[in-house]
């Protein structure tokens, strides 16, 4: 049996953040993955997806606006195999700066199965060998979460696919249907369309991007649309039958059913905690309806010594609130000054073409939560870099206390307005106003020029507007 000061049980975004800021502290730090080093983000997640949605952009550039550029070819070939192996590597430098992270902070590593057998003692099987004991005071928990399924569709991972498989598979599908308007049926539609697939997006909400704000999903929507993806809202998918070819997805909406033929299903409905196994119920950690592990402010559970961050709580299921969460973990079990995290305020990005970036209220939850919501907005089609990208549709809307002037949210459509959050979500915390925002010089040209017009928007003083 090892002793350490901390284990924490998972390796991903929330689990090794932890396991350094612990290390950091001067604990004697273990860390159990059962699969890889960064988890499910750097290996198959937000990492390499984000490096084929580049591919993407650069593939739809050369196939609806090279002539807009000034580019003219008799004969455009497309490797999808190469921007997925591209992928890899972008993802496999990431991982091996993970190792290099844990060696410098004199973390333990230990590959296998992770399992509770008492309230300070983990049991590691790896996929060989004997299992070890690790004992600890404080154990944090990580372990994250696994796509949802639909009852009676089984996935196979060659016609009918989750996320894992389909950021996996070099092969590009002529036709897919997307099951799930969210951030990573989004963002997959993006990827597949911009090469030439034929999109077939399924969403059983009203709307697509369905927790963000209305006039998000409508702007999202139109572009998409123009795009050539095919958007269902209002739609259940009701079996999925497969030939030896294709697959026969039955949906039902406000049309009544209809049958959709494609080369593959992407089921993108969401996530659910990975809490099954992991003796939590032997040692008393109270999980909630959902099978999440519930936690209080310092993320600590209902059993002294067991902590839970990330994606295994349900909190808020991005990969830079999980880290956020692990940093204020191990500063809590230390016994150190730290902060606490106001969930709604956290940003949120989504990757598609056009990015959406949002974060606190949308206008329908400030009015419901009693605000007097002052609503501003401004078009990047004002905006000269945006114009000088030829990307120049979407644009920034910002809300704000009309009492108090106090920042309430932010809903952004356009090019790269996931880089624009961090300046609004700052303010935010720091309790500053649209007037600060305003009166920040903000370099020219400049996408965050938008960010500076729609908070002079938002004290009555316009612009360009």
């Amino acid at each position: 049996m090892a002793n350490y000061d901390v284990v924490v049980i998972g390796a991903g975004p929330g689990g090794y953040v932890a396991a350094i800021r612990a290390a950091q502290l001067g604990k004697k730090v273990a860390i159990v993955d059962k699969h890889f080093l960064g988890g499910i983000c750097l290996n198959v997640g937000c990492i390499p997806s984000k490096a084929l949605l580049k591919n993407a952009e650069v593939a739809h550039t050369l196939r609806h606006k090279a002539e807009e550029f000034g580019f003219s070819f008799s004969n455009l070939k497309l490797d999808y195999a190469a921007a997925v192996k591209r992928s890899r590597q972008v993802s496999e430098r990431l991982v091996k700066g993970i190792d290099f992270l844990m060696r410098k902070n004199k973390i333990d590593v230990h590959m296998g199965t992770a399992k509770l057998t008492a309230k300070d003692t983990v049991q590691v099987k790896p996929a060989k060998g004997a299992a070890t004991e690790l004992k600890a005071k404080d154990i944090i928990i990580a372990t994250g979460a696994t796509a949802m399924s639909v009852p009676g569709v089984e996935p196979d991972d060659k016609q009918i696919l989750t996320y894992w498989p389909a950021i996996l598979q070099e092969s590009l599908p002529r036709s897919v249907v997307i099951v799930g308007g969210g951030a990573i049926g989004l963002e997959f539609a993006t990827i597949w369309n911009s090469y030439g697939s034929q999109v077939t997006l399924v969403e059983m909400l009203d709307r697509i991007a369905p927790l963000e704000d209305e006039e998000v999903s409508k702007e999202l929507v139109k572009a998409m649309e123009k795009n050539g993806i095919n958007i269902k809202t209002g739609t259940k998918l009701e079996k999925v039958e497969k030939t030896k070819t294709k697959v026969k997805v039955t949906v039902s909406g406000k049309g009544g059913q209809e049958t959709i033929e494609a080369e593959q299903v992407l089921l993108a409905i969401g996530f659910r905690p990975n809490t099954a196994d992991l003796g939590l119920e032997a040692v008393g950690v109270k999980l909630g309806g959902r099978g999440e592990i519930l936690i209080d402010e310092r993320m600590a559970t209902n059993v002294a010594g067991i902590w839970a961050v990330g994606d295994v709580t349900a909190k808020l299921m991005l990969a830079h609130v999980g880290s956020a969460m692990g940093i204020i973990c191990a500063e809590n079990l230390a016994g150190e000054e730290t902060v606490t995290l106001d969930y709604r305020m956290m940003p949120r990005a989504t990757y598609c073409h056009p990015q959406v970036a949002s974060f606190g209220f949308t206008e329908a939850q400030a009015k419901e939560a009693g605000y007097d919501v002052k609503v501003s907005k401004f078009n990047f089609q004002a905006n000269g870099k945006a114009l000088g990208l030829a990307d120049y549709g979407g644009w920034v809307k910002l809300l704000t206390d009309a009492r108090y002037g106090e920042i309430l949210g932010a809903h952004m459509i356009g090019p790269e307005v996931t880089e624009l959050l961090p300046e609004l979500t700052i303010a935010q915390m720091a309790e500053l106003t649209a007037a600060e925002i305003a009166r920040n010089v903000h370099a020219h040209p400049s996408l965050s020029e938008v960010l500076m017009e729609v908070a002079h928007a938002a004290e009555g003083e316009a612009i360009h507007l």
